[in-house]
């Protein structure tokens, strides 16, 4: 049975959602601001956090930061219509989802099945064990990704994102092939999503992000994995 850790300061979101993971078989633990749900990461198996962004005592995008200091957990943002900023700003700084308040439970199910399933995918049986593009290395059996023999930290999402490239060298995805399939078909949300994430992920691989070498854009078009070889 997998964990959900959901934080919320509202406890009639929390009961809700509660109701409706725990109908899918999801074990469920609560939390009610972010210093509760630092404290329920370290005491238990958590799979993905569900965390609303305005809380008392800890913000959301305050405890997702502390969160990516030491997890690489699925993490899935609740945000009011009014906090464009800040879902920009927590897919800045790791979060993997986010969902518009007020939400259809339903939804919110759907998003984490979606992000759960892209875990799991990882090893998949027709994936090769080991990619290689110049000092770019997954290890699909570990679930580590290397740059020159060094260890770097991507959450799911990241990863999945790598994946897709380091398949597919020299292929071009526009930001919605790369949502539709992470996403796993949703539909397709803000293109601002992926390029986030884009980013993120060359602040990780790249020597300087600005001028890439590994993820390449194509103008107009969106971005490919450029073949590299070793230095």
């Amino acid at each position: 049975m997998q964990n959900i850790l959901v934080c919320d300061d509202e406890r009639d979101i929390v009961k809700a959602l509660r109701i409706y993971l725990i109908s899918e078989g999801y074990n469920v633990i609560e939390a009610f601001d972010g210093v509760e749900a630092l404290e329920k990461l370290k005491g238990g198996d958590i799979d993905l956090v569900i965390m609303d962004v305005m809380m008392p005592e800890k913000d959301g995008i305050t405890t997702l930061m502390e969160i990516r200091q030491q997890y690489t957990v699925p993490v899935i943002l609740l945000t009011a219509k009014s906090e464009d900023t800040d879902k920009i700003f927590g897919l800045n700084v790791g979060a993997d989802d986010y969902i518009t308040k007020p939400f259809n439970p339903l939804e919110v199910v759907a998003r984490v099945k979606s992000l759960l399933r892209r875990v799991p995918a990882s090893v998949a049986e027709e994936r090769p064990d080991k990619l290689i593009n110049g000092g770019l290395e997954i290890d699909d059996r570990e679930k580590t990704v290397r740059l020159d023999g060094e260890q770097l930290a991507f959450t799911p999402t990241e990863y999945d994102i790598l994946m897709l490239f380091m398949k597919n060298i020299g292929k071009v995805f526009s930001p919605k092939d790369i949502y539709n399939i992470v996403w796993n078909n949703e539909p397709y949300g803000s293109e601002s999503t992926v390029i986030v994430h884009i980013r993120h992920i060359r602040e990780k691989i790249e020597i300087d992000s600005a001028h890439p070498r590994y993820i390449i854009s194509v103008w107009g078009h969106g971005y490919k994995m450029e073949k590299r070889n070793r230095d």
